[in-house]
């Protein structure tokens, strides 16, 4: 029998590498009140401006809220955004020393305006082009002095098509990963779906594994076969050790060789949903770093992107309160 209270203590011994796209996630707000005579658009009256870590970087912040140590590899701009960045890291006491600045990117910032408490418009500033050979290899180079030096327990990949995570980062990342036994994880996106080969953990939602593959199907609780038959596929290809899904209401998916565990959904007040992919991820590489069961990792994670749903924004998971659901198993 697993003691969850001292998996929980476990995570704060934790060291995470989180590889992937950062950003700044900026929030403009105001209130709407009238229409404007310029074009057929709301004028919203300024109120407030903040700025948030987003992508990667909010996975980053997950590791810590559950007490692990997370480290942050990265190519950023060197820019103001940039600069901002990194002043949000530091304010946010995270470790930087993974994060490349470049004069040939531009720091990604994803900027809504919100009128009234409803997004009126997305304004995104970025550059997601595949980064450079050049900056590749210095990427590579300082994750696996990273973690060689700070002993990692476990490296995730977090994919947002922003040109970090090139099939080459992927590839030496995961193969050096596997010949010094650090078990990875991924929440992938679709440029770079194939390319995960010999990953620990692989995260997929539904509308991923499907449009990864390229294929059309509706995932059926009465009738699993054609959802199984798509996993099959996804094992030929790149051979996870675990595959771990996302199904919405429908709850989460995970095998282990040949044992496929389905996992419901749990009863919620869904307010907003952004970010529990972060959160799910975040989670899942903690228990894998404690060597726990695939069954358990899913039933863990499947707990916490739940109760961030019921928040709104995107916001880091209760530590606490995953703890006392996660003992009601």
């Amino acid at each position: 029998m697993i003691d969850l209270q001292n998996v929980f203590n476990e995570f704060s011994s934790k060291k995470i590498i989180i590889i992937g796209d950062v950003m700044i996630d900026t929030y403009i707000k105001g209130k709407v009140n009238r229409i404007s005579p310029e074009a057929p658009v709301p004028v919203v009256k300024f109120e407030s401006r903040e700025h948030r870590l987003g992508g990667a970087a909010n996975v980053a912040l997950n590791i810590k809220a559950l007490g692990g140590k997370p480290f942050i590899c990265s190519v950023v701009g060197k820019d103001d955004n940039g600069k901002l960045l990194e002043k949000l890291i530091n304010e946010n006491h995270l470790q930087k020393e993974g994060i490349i600045d470049s004069d040939e990117r531009v720091t990604t910032v994803k900027t809504r305006i919100i009128g009234n408490n409803q997004q009126l418009i997305r304004i995104d500033n970025e550059e997601a082009e595949p980064i450079s050979s050049q900056l590749v290899f210095s990427l590579v180079q300082r994750i696996k002095e990273i973690a060689k030096k700070e002993k990692i327990d476990a490296i995730i990949f977090q994919d947002y098509n922003k040109g970090v995570l090139t099939p080459k980062v992927i590839e030496d990342i995961i193969s050096y990963a596997n010949e010094n036994g650090i078990p990875t994880a991924v929440d992938p996106k679709k440029d770079n779906f194939l390319a995960y080969k010999n990953v620990t953990l692989f995260k997929p939602n539904l509308k991923e594994l499907k449009d990864g593959l390229d294929l059309d199907f509706e995932f059926k609780s009465d009738d699993k076969s054609v959802f199984l038959n798509a996993i099959n596929e996804l094992k030929e290809k790149i051979s996870p050790k675990y595959t771990f899904v996302t199904l919405s209401e429908s709850g989460v998916y995970i095998n282990e060789e040949d044992n496929h565990h389905f996992i419901p959904a749990h009863l919620r007040n869904i307010t907003d949903v952004s970010g529990a992919g972060d959160t799910v991820i975040s989670v899942a590489a903690l228990c894998l770093a404690c060597d726990l069961k695939a069954e358990l990792i899913a039933e863990v994670s499947n707990l916490a992107g739940g109760l961030v749903c019921e928040k709104v924004g995107v916001i880091s998971i209760d530590k606490e309160q995953l703890m006392q659901e996660a003992l009601d198993i």
